[in-house]
């Protein structure tokens, strides 16, 4: 078992949100000074989602709500927010001294993909849109790559699956070298179809850790589950491993999309990985496929090499149909782990 879900769970419902909503799920997370925030999609009784910031001090219980969002949907000056922000990814930006959000804007064409800045939670800088629609679950990567900062997104063409990308920019506004990285599979497999990247890439030793979510459409309606892929450390487009089970899924009707991992623990049914502060990061032992390709192998050699696989060495965990399509926010913990020299991807150096 890889994952421990909190005896808390969730730790954030609706009914804590001290203004009228219809849900609250798919936060971001981070670790600012003495707080955890959570930065939260909150869906109004109109069906339109805003970003709201949720403090604790511990990550857990007794959430205090900002008066206002940190990021309100505004047509007039953003077209492309004019139906609503959603599912946030946060990320340190070390270079920068600041947060990098990838948010979802709902426009009248599809979703896209937006970014914004922030230090403290409580004043942001929108840079706008990145990528047209329709596109989303986008994350950065903590630091650049020859110069150029990366970004993992997820477009839906008109025909074929949805798979994850990753893009280049000189400047976090005008992105380019878009290249296929990760492809949904085809037929039966759990992640046949449409996939989209969960938490931010996640810095190890031995590659960037990349948690990403496939579904499963089925008669009672599509299941969201985990799987693990490492990505090379200094070019991130060299995919060197996947996992062919998932590693994580639902188990209760609240739970029924993806998850996603901090560097300690995980905010369960958000987009974003919570950081707990750690100064290193545990990452799980994982039985990769015994179908992996060599570490020097390009995505499309590991491609290959994935549709012919071999027995998998993953032990699936969660079972159970999708039943509700919004999820609370919960938290969730590495188990059965070894500890791996790595730096977190989202935690700030000085808030350690």
């Amino acid at each position: 078992m890889l994952f421990q879900r909190s005896e808390a769970n969730p730790i954030l419902t609706a009914a804590d949100v001290p203004y009228p909503c219809n849900s609250v799920f798919n936060p971001g997370a981070a670790r600012v000074g003495e707080e955890t925030i959570l930065l939260v999609r909150i869906e109004d009784l109109r069906g339109m989602s805003q970003l709201h910031v949720a403090r604790s001090l511990d990550g857990v219980s007794d959430w205090r709500f900002d008066p206002e969002p940190l990021l309100r949907s505004d047509g007039d000056h953003y077209p492309e927010e004019i139906w609503g922000c959603e599912d946030p990814r946060l990320t340190w930006l070390p270079e920068r001294e600041e947060w990098a959000i990838a948010y979802t804007a709902y426009s009248r064409r599809g979703p896209l993909v937006s970014l914004a800045t922030s230090r403290d939670f409580r004043s942001v800088h929108r840079l706008g849109p990145v990528m047209p629609p329709e596109d989303k679950d986008a994350a950065l990567f903590p630091r650049r790559f020859g110069g150029r900062w990366a970004m993992i997104h997820r477009p839906s063409p008109l025909r074929g699956g949805a798979h994850m990308w990753i893009s280049f920019s000189p400047d976090l506004h005008h992105w380019g070298d878009h290249t296929l990285l990760l492809e949904a599979r085809d037929g039966a497999w759990w992640d046949a179809g449409k996939i989209g990247l969960g938490p931010p890439p996640l810095e190890t030793a031995e590659g960037w850790l990349v948690l990403y979510h496939g579904v499963r459409t089925t008669a009672d309606g599509p299941i969201y589950r985990v799987g693990l892929a490492l990505l090379d450390l200094e070019d991130p487009r060299i995919l060197l491993h996947r996992t062919d089970e998932w590693v994580f899924g639902p188990r209760r009707p609240m739970r029924s999309a993806a998850t996603s991992a901090g560097s300690c623990s995980l905010a369960a049914g958000s987009s974003t990985r919570r950081p707990t502060g750690c100064s290193s990061t545990t990452a799980p032992r994982t039985p990769w496929s015994a179908s992996r390709p060599p570490a020097s192998a390009t995505f499309s050699q590991a491609s290959e090499t994935r549709r012919r696989p071999a027995p998998a060495r993953t032990c699936p965990i969660g079972e159970g149909p999708a039943v509700a399509r919004r999820r609370a926010p919960e938290v969730l913990s590495w188990v059965d782990a070894a500890p791996i020299a790595a730096r977190s991807s989202t935690s700030p150096v000085r808030n350690r």
